[in-house]
């Protein structure tokens, strides 16, 4: 959290946020406000995020319309309500785009972007301007000073969400401010023209004005510095809000959330949760099922990464289903199961996994639903007229237990540290992204393995190379990319006692896109024991590619690579007798390499048969996982903190299901267990030692404090 000038922490918000977005101008209807505001707090709802929409407030240069904003933070104050200011500078004043013309976004195909009317709000503006052009930053800026200053001091205020679902359209910006910034961020990186066109193939420059972004993708390392610099240009602009917030109010909690995107829009949008939560006092994230889908795994692997990707510091469900979506893309031809029309228990559900996965904070996008443009009727628990409904009411019940003093020492706990760790390389998502156009193959390779070990109620965490030393096992997905300071540090942890199991092709390209002569490229055929034997990078000759180890197969996909072994051990060969997965000692640790993509063939099948390769990992690497749940349904997590520790067990079946649950060696014996959460008798967990017997009601959750 940041700090106040007497070393306070900030001020403003409940322990445990739960509440909406409410205001987006002009929804709802101001003559419902002050009910509203009665109902959501009445129903123990205690926080509102509202869209403070430049465009909709500085209405001409210096001139400045508060009024309906006034109005919420007074409403909050009076009933309780803490409010969090969206500063949405992303919707631009209709003046700011003929005032600022050379600001306004240029496409990749050279077109130059107007100003629209903003889907989730029917507000025009959007989506804004070019902040490297600094004369609009500073008008920007100007906006922002003035709104901290009016509503640092007001008592309805809790905090700033300093930008929302953080992103860059992958087509912007290539105005002549953004190109600028690109030479100067070139300039540093290669220091000069010469080694510059060296590293770019590009030869003749005569004057960086010769130097131009990239408008069209491939594997080549315009390309790639291009998508690079997109990211950190992305990170600094982020940075600067929250800056410019902390020197306006050091006394008030700074936010901001992303999509739990980083697997799949890093490269394109970038998307870099990592990144985003370094620059801010919590992180969260939107994740909504109607869009991404009801299948567990889904809901479970975005909030792991959100936690992962705040490293430590409060993360937020920032955005949270509420309520139907209708006609969009996403949805048609989907079933109504599947997180279309929500019901009670599908809340309950979807809530619960957020909280047992970490999160210390709930909103919906919508208290009660938008009355008009694409998103009408969307997302929110309550109804069109503000009314309460059934989903409101379970949403009601989990705000007061979330909130109920007695137990506040429950959101001090946090998620143990998982069983093993997910390698994520930015480096190998740029390069996919480059050559293939889009990063879905990537995304689906990873997805694949957390839910390989998750359909093993292994707790599979995500982690980027700078934060291994925390984790004693790791598994190294798609590195078909692997920088040099990338293969350092893992030699190093590896030497240290660490186990690494990695898919195939490792380091095959190097940082500029070039293929590495050696195989496994950038030395790490010394660490993996292997010389490449063979390789086929042919995804429709091995779409159904299985790998026989031991009494099971692995499945794989996208590529096949076989070996001489060189210090390892093979144990288990492709069907023409190379050897196809390779043991091999190094230092204090151990490396398991397997040629081929057992996350992307999980993806593709996940059978009961495949997951057993993820099993297998734990085996591997003489562990053993925090919580077994045999066949059950249900996904168990523990929290631990200063009281102790926590059982959450979670069962996303449309029907109860008993589990019995054993725990590793490292927890334990207990004796006895409160329930928190579950409605079960207490005799309906049974503890005994490090077996926990327990039945889960339908799309529910027990939460149990183990003793």
């Amino acid at each position: 959290m940041s700090q106040s000038p007497d070393g306070q922490k900030p001020t403003g918000l409940p322990q445990f946020p739960f509440g909406a977005v409410y205001f987006r101008k002009s929804n709802p209807p101001a003559e419902d406000w002050a009910r509203d505001y009665r109902t959501a707090a009445a129903d123990g709802l205690n926080t509102f995020r509202h869209w403070f929409l430049w465009g909709a407030i500085e209405v001409s240069p210096g001139v400045y319309d508060w009024s309906d904003y006034d109005r919420h933070l007074d409403l909050a104050a009076e009933h309780g309500i803490k409010t969090i200011i969206a500063e949405m500078v992303n919707v631009a004043p209709e003046w700011a785009y003929r005032r600022y013309a050379h600001a306004r976004f240029e496409t990749r195909d050279g077109r130059r972007v107007d100003s629209v009317m903003h889907g989730s709000c029917v507000v025009g503006g959007a989506p804004g301007l070019c902040l490297d052009n600094q004369d609009y930053r500073q008008a920007a800026e100007q906006f922002l000073r003035t709104l901290a200053e009016r509503y640092r001091d007001h008592p309805g205020l809790g905090g700033y969400d300093i930008w929302n679902e953080i992103n860059y359209p992958a087509d912007v910006c290539y105005c002549p401010a953004t190109v600028a910034e690109f030479r100067d961020w070139l300039a540093v990186r290669y220091g000069d023209l010469r080694a510059l066109g060296e590293a770019w193939h590009r030869y003749s420059f005569e004057t960086w004005e010769d130097v131009m972004p990239p408008r069209t993708l491939g594997p080549y390392p315009d390309v790639l510095d291009w998508l690079r610099f997109r990211i950190e240009n992305a990170e600094e602009q982020l940075a600067w809000r929250a800056r410019l917030f902390r020197e306006l109010d050091p006394m008030h909690p700074v936010t901001a959330h992303g999509v739990a995107g980083s697997l799949v829009a890093m490269a394109s949008n970038t998307r870099d949760d990592w990144r985003a939560a370094t620059h801010v006092d919590s992180y969260g994230l939107t994740w909504v099922a109607c869009r991404k889908g009801d299948e567990p795994w889904k809901l479970w692997h975005a909030v792991d990464l959100t936690r992962a990707a705040a490293r430590g510091k409060p993360f937020w469900h920032a955005e949270a289903q509420g309520g139907p979506l209708w006609l969009q893309p996403q949805v048609v031809g989907r079933p109504r199961e599947d997180g279309r029309i929500p019901t009670p228990d599908d809340l309950r559900l979807w809530h619960m996994t957020s909280f047992a996965g970490g999160a210390l904070g709930l909103l919906y996008p919508r208290w009660r639903p938008l009355l008009d443009g694409p998103l009408f009727g969307a997302f929110g628990p309550y109804a069109m007229d503000g009314t309460r409904t059934e989903r409101s009411e379970t949403s009601s019940r989990l705000a007061r237990w979330a909130n109920a003093p007695e137990q506040a020492w429950l959101w001090e706990m946090r998620p143990v540290r998982g069983d093993v760790g997910i390698v994520v390389l930015p480096e190998t998502q740029l390069f996919a992204y480059a050559l293939l156009g889009d990063s879905s193959a990537y995304a689906q390779a990873l997805e694949g393995v957390y839910r390989g070990f998750f359909d093993n109620n292994i707790q599979a965490d995500w982690v980027r190379i700078s934060d291994i030393d925390a984790y004693d096992v790791l598994y190294l997905p798609v590195p078909i990319v692997v920088s040099q300071a990338s293969v350092d540090r893992l030699r190093q942890w590896v030497a240290a006692g660490g186990v690494l199991i990695a898919e195939g092709c490792p380091g095959y390209f190097d940082e500029a896109g070039r293929v590495e002569t050696v195989q496994p490229g950038a030395g790490l055929g010394t660490l993996f024991g292997v010389r490449e034997s063979r390789v086929e990078f042919a995804p429709d000759l091995v779409a159904d590619l299985e790998i026989r180890f031991g009494e099971h197969g692995v499945p794989g996909g996208l590529f096949l690579q076989g070996y001489d072994v060189a210090g390892g051990t093979a144990v288990a060969w492709h069907d023409d007798g190379q050897a196809a997965i390779v043991d091999c000692a190094h230092g204090n640790g151990r490396v398991r390499l397997v040629g081929t993509m057992p996350g992307f063939g999980y993806a593709a099948n996940p059978v009961a048969a495949a997951r057993v390769w993820f099993a297998e990992a734990l085996r591997f690497a003489g562990r053993a996982q925090h919580v077994s749940t045999g066949r059950s349904a249900v996904t168990a997590r523990l929290h631990e903190g200063p009281a102790g520790l926590c059982l959450w067990v979670i069962n996303p079946e449309r029907r109860p299901v008993f589990a019995d649950l054993a725990f590793g060696e490292k927890w334990g014996p207990f004796g006895g267990g409160e329930v928190l959460w579950g409605g079960l008798p207490q005799e309906g967990v049974q503890v005994r030692g490090r077996r926990v017997a327990l039945t889960v009601d339908a799309r529910d959750a027990v939460v149990v404090r183990l003793s």
